[in-house]
């Protein structure tokens, strides 16, 4: 991987000192030129005639998207975020009163408000795995919980919003296939850092979104549907002539593959812009992004060490560039003044958005770093002295 090459292709990073790739990272140049260009052609001809004139690159979508994370392309659906792709998944899943969901302390704010719904419309019980002392799942409490409860889904988040944790996914997706229990994995904030393969893993599902890591617009997203779901006729609750088609007057046939899980009307330009932000990265290698984020990471942690009162508050064995900070006796509106002042570019996580974990911790908010493969080690060294100086 040529680093001068990747920032070439992403000028704004020399503007200013970027570390939010975990909210909405910086695409590269060719992003945006792709959906650029769609939307001019549009203007000449329409969107259903460019549609069809487009029809073989837009489908390279789901090659693409498939390739990414080693699956086959119908097993992908796109998305408008990683909301909409865990949405469907989870309306398409037959619960009935009674059944369990199994999930962790650190899943995301709108997963658990998905799980609420369920469960006050259709009498769902949910419980949520255990910690070990260090962060990691306890997995042998997965292992009972399992045993007592017989739950219809496990539903466990690769990389929180608030931590730089990664959880084990390959072992979570063992022990739902050795007792038979759908899976259904987060993975918004791991694709685009870490090398993925939903067939390592064992997912049933896996929703992805564009804007972070992988770089691609707001707006675009992807899920992956296993053949197992699509054997089951697992379907969405919200359909279209788009994933299924209309046979009789109150029988419909659903498509073969995971385009069941879209909709009709979607953005092209932005499913093309999304196609050309994971040819990107399949280009640049996830193995050389995983690498070199691991090597980032590891300085800003070294430097951190260096400075007093700053500290870290991430659990877990193997941690993901997602760096969450705090200075002592420092407030938030002084963090981020000196931030803002020196134009690094950050996210502040707040309690609300992940409740269980900082009332564990005690804190209120933390401002959450992540670097990504268009930074430098030169760039990390001037954060740790803007942090010295907060």
């Amino acid at each position: 991987m040529n680093i001068q090459d990747v920032r070439y292709d992403t000028p704004a990073c020399e503007k200013n000192l970027f570390l939010n790739s975990a909210g909405s990272s910086l695409p590269p140049t060719i992003v945006n030129k792709t959906i650029y260009e769609y939307l001019r052609s549009e203007e000449e001809v329409g969107g259903y005639k460019l549609m069809e004139i487009k029809a073989v690159d837009i489908n390279g979508f789901y090659s693409s998207s498939a390739k990414l994370i080693g699956a086959s392309p119908r097993n992908m659906a796109f998305a408008n975020s990683a909301t909409d792709a865990y949405g469907k998944a989870l309306t398409s899943i037959p619960f009935v009163e009674g059944d369990v969901i199994i999930t962790t302390d650190d899943d995301y704010i709108s997963n658990f408000i998905q799980f609420d719904q369920l469960t006050k419309r259709f009498g769902i019980g949910l419980k949520r795995i255990q910690n070990l002392e260090n962060g990691d799942l306890d997995l042998d409490h997965l292992i009972a919980l399992i045993e007592e409860k017989r739950p219809k889904l496990v539903a466990i988040t690769h990389i929180p919003t608030n931590s730089g944790l990664i959880q084990d996914a390959e072992s979570v997706g063992a022990i739902c296939k050795r007792y038979d229990i759908l899976y259904l994995l987060d993975a918004c904030q791991s694709v685009g850092q870490l090398e993925v393969d939903v067939k390592k893993i064992g997912c049933d599902f896996l929703s992805v979104t564009g804007r972070k890591f992988m770089r691609a617009p707001r707006g675009t997203g992807f899920l992956y549907a296993s053949d197992r779901v699509l054997e089951l006729g697992y379907a969405p609750l919200v359909m279209d002539s788009f994933g299924a088609s209309w046979e009789a007057p109150m029988r419909f046939e659903l498509k073969d593959d995971a385009k069941r899980f879209e909709l009709w009307e979607k953005s092209e330009a932005l499913k093309l812009g999304m196609k050309a932000a994971i040819d990107y990265a399949i280009d640049v290698g996830l193995g050389n992004i995983a690498h070199y984020n691991t090597t980032l990471r590891n300085h800003l942690l070294e430097r951190i060490r260096q400075l007093s009162g700053v500290y870290t508050l991430d659990k877990g064995t193997n941690k993901a560039n997602i760096v969450t900070v705090k200075k002592e006796g420092v407030d938030l509106n002084r963090f981020q003044a000196i931030l803002d002042k020196n134009d690094v570019l950050y996210s502040v996580t707040k309690r609300q958005n992940a409740l269980i974990d900082f009332d564990k911790k005690g804190i209120d908010w933390a401002i959450r770093l992540s670097p990504h493969y268009f930074n430098t080690i030169a760039e990390i060294d001037r954060l740790a002295d803007i942090l010295e100086e907060v």
